[in-house]
């Protein structure tokens, strides 16, 4: 190899390199839809009181200063999630610091326990060539090890099924890992299994040129039978395990989700979400705050009986199809991208769950004969 094709292999693989990096260090929450997955998490604690004698300082800059192994990208990115308080209130990564200011850090720690153990979990796998893998998670898997799920994740099964799967930098463990889903929601998820093919699916998702679609049943009927759901969503200032929705814009990140209504059943609809963004919990806080939470969500309100009668006979109803579906009526149905190497444009389609069905087929019943 001469010269300068050696170069231009250098360059190409030090891009993708550090794509990669960038992508996991700094784009890969927005894509993460985990619940019980965060919920335990670890965290390191400082409480730090401004000296008398400081001057106004931007607290970025402020914290690089005093705290170690923390660069200024990653506080900017603890400030955004609301990991860094000022008197006990958040604030933005240019706000300045004043004498006597109490200032709280709780950045979450890595997991303590990096090996993956591989286990044999069955999979339900869509497709798989030698450049990625589909697969259908089952509701109540969790996607990857966390402080209290170390075993019986999903990535401890695809590292069992890879075996030999070269380790790729940048993904901290999990398998050509791009994207997850709540534990609790059940679909389609891609996984890479080479360094090119996870460079270019993350960029995908970088681009928002990921086709994803949802279907979830959701309490009430909607006014509109199609719309555009427009609102930041971030981390609530109240309760840092909840999604919430900031309509002033003021906070959070931008959030767009597209809805269709696909059948209307009285006290309960059945629609689909399109993603633009995939923020954490992005369709469930979305839909909470357009009044029609998903149908038994316990985080976001949908366990309860938001719509229909009072009468006894009616609440039964209900709380047995909270027995059929213990979980939120949300399913990950399609995904489509640009196959990383081929380049040609391939979509998955993925069937309700049989709880999902169930509870459709218990609610087409009751309007029909009630």
């Amino acid at each position: 190899m001469n010269s300068a094709l050696l170069m231009k292999s250098v360059q190409n693989k030090r891009w993708s390199y550090l794509f990669i990096f960038f992508y996991f260090c700094t784009v890969k929450n927005e894509y993460d839809d985990p619940e019980e997955e965060q919920d335990d998490e670890l965290f390191e604690h400082h409480r730090i009181i401004v000296d008398p004698g400081q001057g106004l300082l931007r607290i970025d800059k402020f914290l690089m200063d005093r705290l170690s192994n923390a660069t200024r990208t990653k506080i900017q990115e603890g400030i955004h999630d609301g990991f860094v308080l000022v008197n006990g209130n958040p604030i933005k990564p240019n706000h300045k610091i004043h004498p006597g200011d109490i200032i709280t850090v709780s950045f979450p720690e890595p997991p303590r326990d990096t090996d993956i153990k591989p286990e044999n979990i069955p999979l339900n796998i869509v497709y798989e060539d030698e450049h990625l893998l589909v697969v259908n998670k089952v509701a109540g898997m969790v996607v990857h090890p966390a402080h209290q799920n170390w075993t019986g994740t999903l990535v401890n099964a695809l590292t069992y099924h890879f075996q030999n799967l070269p380790e790729m930098p940048g993904n901290n463990g999990r398998p050509g890992l791009v994207h997850r889903i709540d534990k609790d929601t059940s679909g389609l998820l891609v996984i890479a299994k080479t360094e090119i093919a996870l460079t270019q699916l993350a960029k995908q998702f970088f681009d928002h040129s990921i086709e994803r679609t949802y279907w979830a049943l959701v309490w009430g009927e909607l006014t509109n039978p199609t719309g555009t759901i427009n609102i930041n969503v971030g981390r609530s200032l109240k309760d840092r395990r909840v999604t919430a929705a900031f309509p002033e814009g003021d906070w959070g990140r931008t959030a767009i989700t597209h809805y269709k209504v696909l059948e209307t059943l009285r006290y309960v609809s059945l629609i689909e979400c399109k993603l633009e963004t995939g923020r954490t919990h992005q369709i469930r806080a979305h839909m909470k705050y357009i009044g029609h939470p998903i149908f038994n969500d316990v985080t976001y309100g949908g366990d309860q009986v938001l719509k229909g009668t009072t009468f006894s006979k009616y609440k039964q109803f209900v709380d047995n199809c909270f027995k059929v579906i213990p979980r939120q009526a949300l399913h990950a149905k399609t995904l489509g991208f640009i196959h990383p190497a081929t380049k040609e444009y391939i979509q998955f389609d993925s069937e309700l769950p049989s709880d999902f069905k169930e509870v459709m087929e218990k609610w087409e019943h009751y309007v029909k004969y009630n």
